[in-house]
Parts: structure tokens; C-alpha cells; sequence
């Protein structure tokens, strides 16, 4: 398995709960993190080496990228594992999936890549690299499966783990936080590249909001204590490190789970935002060149996947020179204070929850669990 970044770990995580319990003495290997470790899997290489983003970001990191997808590749195709599962990272995966597929290895993909949102014409790659896809989303099933793709929705890993109806109050008082007081979390990825473009404007945002209410509380949790040092310097060098916040290592569900109102990077976390039942503003900012190329190749006009979803710009969202600190504590104001539209929202968040649960982790394991029966059938 090769998940190459934290969300990918965390959804991974689900379905080796499911997996796990069935193949008690599999050796389960490859690029994971601390999620998956719990179920016995080794990471062969860092996780941390995969989680780059955007199209010259990771131009700047390819010798090292192919180095170890060509070292991965050369083990698998020597060990002959009964099934490879390629997690996300599409660009990593796809390429490493299609030669184990030709050398006969059965290739599992969970989580299929946003053709519906931008670059379509990886549907003819991913027919050459996946023996089956696993879909998160309703409607991505009858697309793979047109394109001649085996394909299983499975419902979405998140929608399991996070509560219909969190509990406000007691994650605020586990992260010492005053209920009666707002909470708004900020989250700029998980990504030091995100991290590097994001971080900055989301307190430079904060410290606006501050202005407005003192007795607003901020919370940022990080992902992992490199991430949280990382976050630490860019905000130092940027004046901002007197800007009252509680940074925590991890607790994102937590943060969530307490907060009023959340600014967030676009991609999962925006959809575990949702899930939250939060008011939110989605942002993202990334290097100039590679936004420049990026924005003509969009589908639709959406970036958020609650947005995605729901087919309508459901909260708002703030893309690269629009997601200005001024703009971004004006849009998460609104957000924070019109009550009715917090109503609305909150149960749209609650139909699209329930939309996407599903027994993802049986599902996408049974599914797999086929994968690897057809494939002992094909090598008798």
C-alpha cells in the first residue's frame, strides 16, 4: 500500500481495520503513516517524502520522487505481493500501479482521481493502471464503470468516523477552551507546501478577527511536530507570533468538534469540516506558476468538495490572490455571525452526512478481498 500524505493515511487506516481482522498474517508494506502502523503496517520508506503539491513543487522534488517509486516498484515486482492498494496520490500511484499491473500484479485504487473536477484524460491511465477502483463519492461509480473500470462505492471513510452530532462542549473543555466563548480553528493543510502558502494570511486573518472580538479564541492544530515547528517559523518571520492561539500537535477532529467556525485549506479537511456541521471559509493559495497552469484546467467552479457536493457555492471560497487576511475575516465574520444561514448549513452538512456513510471499512476490504481471490484464480 502507498498513501503519501496525513489524510491518505487516515482513510487508509479504515480500511485496513476492515482488512486487517481477515489477513491476520498478511506482511503489509509500502509508504503509510502513523494511522496505518496501528494495524501492523510498515512503511518502507517516509511518508512524508510523497506529501508535495502542485505542478512545479513537485517538478522541484522529481529525481527524488522517481528514486523511490523505481525502488518500490523493483521490490514489489521481486516479492510478487497478492494485491497492491495505491491510496490518493494519484501522480505517485498511477505510474507505479500500471507496471505492476502488466508484470500481473492486481492493482486496487482507493480513492479516485477528481477527472469530474479537472484533467478528464486521466481516465485512459488509470484504465491501463487499475485492476479495481474504490469510490468515495456516489456519483464517481457509473463514471469508472462506462470507462470499462471496475469500480465499488464504498461511502466515505470520514463519514464513519466522525459523529453525526459532535459534541461541542466537551471537545472545547478537553482542549481547555471556554464553551461560552467562540472557537474558530484554522487549519492551512497538512502539507508543508500548503503550509508555506497558506499559513501566514490564515493568522494575519485571525489577528483581524481578534480585533473585532478579543474573546474569540483560535485554535490551529498541526500535523505532526515538524509541521508544528514549520508553522511556528513562518508566522515568527512574518511578525505574527504574538497572535493569541492555541497550536496543538494533532486533535484536528477535536479542533473541529469545538470550533464556531473554521478557515481551512481546500481538500479533505474542507469535507471534514462539513462533516463537522461547521461554517466555514475554504482557501488556497500555492506558487504563482503553478496556479497560473491549474486554473484553466477546472471543469467546474468549484474547489471546495463541500461545494463539489452540493453542486452550489455552499460557504465561500478564497483562491490564491483573493485569499488577501482582510478578505478572509470578512467572509469568516459572516460566516461566524449570520445565524440563520448556520441553521441552513448545519442540516445540508447533516444530508450530505448521511449521503456519504456507508460500512466503508467491510466494504472497501470485501473489495479487495476479491481483488486478490481473482487474482489467485488467474495464476492457477
Amino acid at each position: 500500500m502507498v498513501a503519501g500524505e496525513t489524510s491518505g493515511d487516515l482513510l487508509a487506516s479504515r480500511l485496513l481495520s476492515g482488512l486487517r481482522p481477515q489477513l491476520p498474517d498478511a506482511h503489509m508494506h509500502g509508504i503509510g503513516g502513523p494511522h496505518m502502523a496501528q494495524y501492523g503496517f510498515v512503511s518502507d520508506f517516509p511518508m512524508e517524502k510523497l506529501s508535495v503539491r502542485g505542478l512545479f513543487e513537485v517538478l522541484a522534488h522529481y529525481r527524488e520522487l522517481k528514486g523511490i517509486q523505481n525502488g518500490l516498484r523493483d521490490q514489489l515486482l521481486q516479492e510478487r505481493p497478492a494485491v497492491f492498494v495505491g491510496v490518493d496520490a494519484p501522480d505517485f500511484n498511477l505510474g507505479l500501479e500500471a507496471q505492476l499491473k502488466d508484470a500481473g500484479i492486481p492493482t486496487v485504487h482507493f480513492i479516485g482521481p477528481s477527472i469530474w473536477a479537472w484533467r478528464g484524460g486521466r481516465i485512459k491511465k488509470i484504465q491501463r493502471s487499475v485492476s479495481h477502483m474504490l469510490v468515495i463519492f456516489p456519483f464517481e461509480e457509473e463514471i469508472y464503470r462506462a470507462a470499462g473500470v471496475p469500480a465499488t462505492y464504498v461511502g466515505h471513510p470520514l463519514a464513519q468516523i466522525i459523529p453525526m452530532a459532535p459534541d461541542r462542549d466537551a471537545a472545547c473543555r478537553e482542549l481547555g477552551l471556554d464553551p461560552t466563548r467562540h472557537v474558530v480553528a484554522i487549519l492551512p493543510g497538512s502539507r508543508m507546501s500548503e503550509l508555506k502558502y497558506n499559513a501566514v494570511a490564515f493568522v494575519a486573518a485571525a489577528k483581524l478577527l481578534l480585533q473585532r472580538d478579543p474573546h474569540l479564541q483560535i485554535v490551529a492544530p498541526m500535523a505532526g511536530e515538524t509541521r508544528h515547528r514549520y508553522f511556528h517559523e513562518l508566522i515568527a518571520q512574518a511578525g505574527l507570533q504574538d497572535v493569541p492561539m492555541l497550536i496543538t500537535d494533532g486533535q484536528s477532529h477535536r479542533a473541529l468538534a469545538a470550533a464556531d467556525a473554521v478557515m481551512v485549506a481546500s481538500g479533505t479537511a474542507s469535507l471534514e469540516v462539513a462533516l463537522f456541521k461547521k461554517p466555514m471559509v475554504i482557501a488556497y493559495k500555492m506558487m504563482r506558476a503553478s496556479w497560473h497552469v491549474l486554473r484553466h484546467m477546472a471543469y467546474q467552479p468549484w474547489i471546495g468538495l463541500p461545494n463539489i457536493l452540493a453542486r452550489e457555492f455552499l460557504v465561500p471560497e478564497l483562491l490564491q490572490d483573493a485569499a488577501t487576511p482582510q478578505a478572509l475575516a470578512d467572509a469568516l465574520w459572516g460566516q461566524l455571525e449570520d445565524q440563520a444561514h448556520r441553521e441552513r448549513l448545519h442540516q445540508r452538512f447533516v444530508d450530505m452526512h448521511h449521503t456519504l456513510l456507508r460500512d466503508t471499512a467491510g466494504e472497501s476490504a470485501q473489495a479487495v478481498m476479491n481483488v486478490i481471490a481473482a487474482g489467485k484464480s488467474k495464476s492457477k
